[in-house]
């Protein structure tokens, strides 16, 4: 039982680290009607920066933490604005597929000339003490603990700022109408840009409880993770950010008993099995309830 209960809780902190960074997947689809599939590499980038940081220079780690988010928050920005928002009346929407792509490729490869191919190992930057149940036969660690309380509050504060703010309800507005949200006045450059900016600051901090519960890193780490939060995105219900959360912890807890109690090796095929099943059933996933649910 003590095992069952282990696995549990370390799905759940797996699954909220692709949770955090569905929700910027989520929070752009649902906004922008695009699929920023450089958005994994966002991720790389932010951790990467978080390394030279903390092992480089010495920074503190909350230092370092917030330098990350701030980089991978202007890397979103340009992104947006250098390779998107130029195809954004694309005839095909699969050129912003292709330079989506295309931009990953970029990102990997520019990380792999400045810090090469070898496997880094990261230095854990959350230092709490691991908390022990059940006479120490469960052992929550320090970097679970805020993985899942971070993942908790994050979707809280999503939904809040969505719902509250004047740039929130500007952001609706544009997943609505970006034409009528412009006759309204609402900048569409602007809060399009400032979607980019959320999502890839969030992965930034996903980026960074990932490898600390998992301590190395490649100019490939995030290229995974990122299409299994897309994944959990699809699985939620794309658009919305209870279903980006919903799926991303069911995903991480079917991946962590796939391991446990299959095999290791057909984990992620179990994964995107069960997606392929769920997409059967319900084709919007989850919580969607069409094309156009908001976020």
């Amino acid at each position: 039982m003590s095992s069952f209960i282990s696995y549990l809780i370390s799905g759940i902190s797996l699954g909220s680290v692709y949770a955090i960074i569905a929700l910027g997947y989520t929070m752009v689809y649902g906004i922008a009607k695009m699929l920023n599939f450089a958005h994994g590499d966002v991720i790389m980038v932010g951790s990467y920066v978080v390394y030279v940081a903390v092992s480089g220079m010495g920074l503190n780690p909350i230092l370092a933490i917030l330098l990350s988010v701030i980089i991978c928050t202007l890397m979103g920005v340009v992104i947006e604005g250098v390779a998107y928002r130029p195809l954004r009346n694309a005839a095909s929407p699969l050129a912003v597929l292709i330079t989506a792509i295309g931009v990953s490729y970029l990102l990997q490869n520019v990380a792999l000339l400045i810090w090469g191919a070898d496997t880094k190992s990261f230095s854990n930057v959350i230092n709490l003490p691991s908390l022990k149940l059940a006479g120490g036969s469960i052992v929550i660690t320090g970097v679970t603990i805020v993985t899942i309380i971070g993942g908790i509050l994050i979707m809280a504060g999503l939904m809040l700022f969505i719902s509250k703010t004047k740039t929130g309800q500007a952001m609706l507005a544009v997943s609505e109408d970006k034409g009528a949200a412009q006759l309204m006045g609402i900048n569409v450059n602007k809060t399009i840009s400032i979607t980019f900016a959320i999502g890839s600051g969030l992965a930034a901090i996903a980026g960074v409880l990932l490898c600390s519960a998992y301590p190395s890193l490649t100019p490939y780490t995030g290229a995974m993770p990122g299409i299994k939060a897309f994944v959990a995105a699809v699985f939620g219900g794309i658009g919305s950010i209870p279903g980006a959360f919903i799926g991303g912890i069911v995903l991480g807890i079917l991946e962590i008993f796939g391991k446990a109690y299959i095999s290791s090796q057909m984990a992620d095929a179990i994964v995107f099995g069960v997606l392929i099943v769920v997409l059967v059933v319900k084709p919007t996933g989850i919580l969607g309830k069409n094309i156009q649910e908001k976020v």
